[in-house]
């Protein structure tokens, strides 16, 4: 798909970092190992496959596979999971839809793509892997004609609730969607009243999905086995960011 260098600066054929959708075993087996480092070891989750040193779902033998990979060292350091309506029908579901009532966003006659599990190792988190991961994203969506993104974009407990409804507070002014799309969430993150700016307190890879132009729909979710408020994001096709997709990843679409 794209290439770029760590540092993010332009693309080139010696390029170390390389994006593509992968069905190789190893591969998929190093992406499994990377997201049971980001989000067991360094979000303290409860997932299954843990006792493998994976993290993996019924959903993963189905999805599709996006993968960042450093060429030089043969390491899987980027990973988001595509799920496209048909993929969803094989699996019962989109995955969001285990958290959130999505019948105000999955409107019939539409195509979506839902991500997850979207991480970048410790190492490299320079911007150029994220962006990468979004080039990749955004060509998937134009080359499939996908109307709609959507996905679970997670905000760490790890430090208790209050920077947590910090963040969620920011977002529920700037940043939802309009009353007719959105999303119950099934657990609701408790209500507590905070005297924190949420602005500053944004994880990186919500704050790339929101310069890229994503709104979120409504209240998080609390998953307690990943100990994360879960926000619900959905990105029209046309509303992409095209601008800023361009600068963060430092190429072309």
């Amino acid at each position: 798909m794209q290439q770029a260098s760590p540092s993010g600066a332009p693309a080139s054929n010696e390029s170390p970092l390389v994006a593509r959708i992968t069905q190789d075993p190893n591969e998929i087996h190093q992406a499994l190992q990377l997201r049971y480092r980001v989000f067991a070891e360094g979000m303290g989750a409860n997932i299954e496959g843990g006792d493998e040193g994976i993290d993996k779902d019924r959903f993963d033998d189905i999805c599709l596979h996006l993968i960042v990979k450093d060429v030089a060292s043969d390491r899987v350091v980027g990973y988001s999971r595509i799920l496209t309506n048909d993929l969803a029908a094989q699996a019962g579901g989109f995955y969001s839809e285990t958290e959130f009532d999505l019948s105000s966003i999955v409107k019939p006659g539409k195509t979506y793509m839902e991500i997850g599990r979207t991480c970048v190792d410790p190492d490299f988190r320079s911007g150029a892997v994220i962006g990468l991961l979004w080039s990749g994203i955004a060509q998937f969506m134009s080359a499939h004609n996908i109307d709609c993104l959507m996905g679970c974009a997670s905000i760490s407990l790890n430090d208790g609730y209050s920077r947590a409804i910090a963040i969620i507070n920011h977002l529920r002014e700037k940043h939802y969607t309009s009353e007719d799309q959105r999303a119950e969430p099934k657990v609701h993150v408790p209500r507590i009243d905070v005297d924190i700016d949420g602005k500053s307190l944004i994880p990186p890879l919500l704050k790339a999905y929101l310069r890229i132009g994503v709104k979120v729909c409504g209240e998080p979710c609390l998953d307690k086995d990943f100990n994360v408020a879960d926000a619900l994001i959905l990105l029209k096709r046309e509303e992409i960011n095209q601008r800023y997709l361009r600068h963060f990843a430092k190429t072309e679409l």
